[in-house]
């Protein structure tokens, strides 16, 4: 039961994944949450995330943001990036990641999701077999982690437990 909560990747930071890759890999596109793995929390994009984005459409790679927030804070966070979204998603309800597929023209196959939340994000795409990938969460120094953090770190414990090689020296920070 607790692997429904397992990402099939889990990296430190999103410009850590090797895009490349994943395209070689057959991947087509690429769908994201974006507060705490593009940027922290209700921040706006970054000249290092906004020169993600072109890297990947240049590679050929689609993107997508699927977000549980509202139209405001996406469109605000997509103001130098074009990419399409999906606001008030309701992630980890299949809908929006259906939804998602659809609008990217792409099969459950042929995607990937990149986000922070074991509960909402891994979940969501685990449901509806999109490959999923964890990143460790953004924080800045003085932010208090939610309390989810502490149950998502015992199911992450466990995870490195079953996948000893999965995770690069990263179980130190749990």
């Amino acid at each position: 039961m607790i692997e429904k909560f397992y990402p099939c990747e889990y990296v430190k930071s999103v410009f850590d994944i090797e895009f490349k890759k994943l395209y070689d890999s057959g991947i087509k596109a690429v769908i994201f949450d974006i507060d705490n793995t593009l940027v922290f929390q209700d921040e706006d994009s970054t000249k290092e995330t906004e020169r993600l984005f072109s890297a990947l459409h240049k590679l050929g790679l689609k993107t997508m943001i699927l977000s549980n927030n509202n139209e405001e804070r996406v469109r605000r966070f997509l103001r130098n990036i074009d990419s399409p979204y999906i606001c008030k998603a309701y992630k980890p309800f299949r809908k929006g990641y259906l939804r998602a597929l659809e609008m990217l023209a792409v099969e459950k196959e042929e995607a990937v999701f990149v986000g922070d939340q074991l509960f909402t994000d891994i979940l969501g795409a685990n449901r509806c077999g999109i490959r999923s990938i964890l990143l460790r969460y953004i924080e800045k120094s003085g932010s208090k982690p939610q309390l989810r953090r502490r149950f998502e770190k015992a199911i992450l414990r466990s995870y490195f437990k079953k996948h000893p090689g999965a995770d690069s020296g990263l179980t130190s920070e749990l």
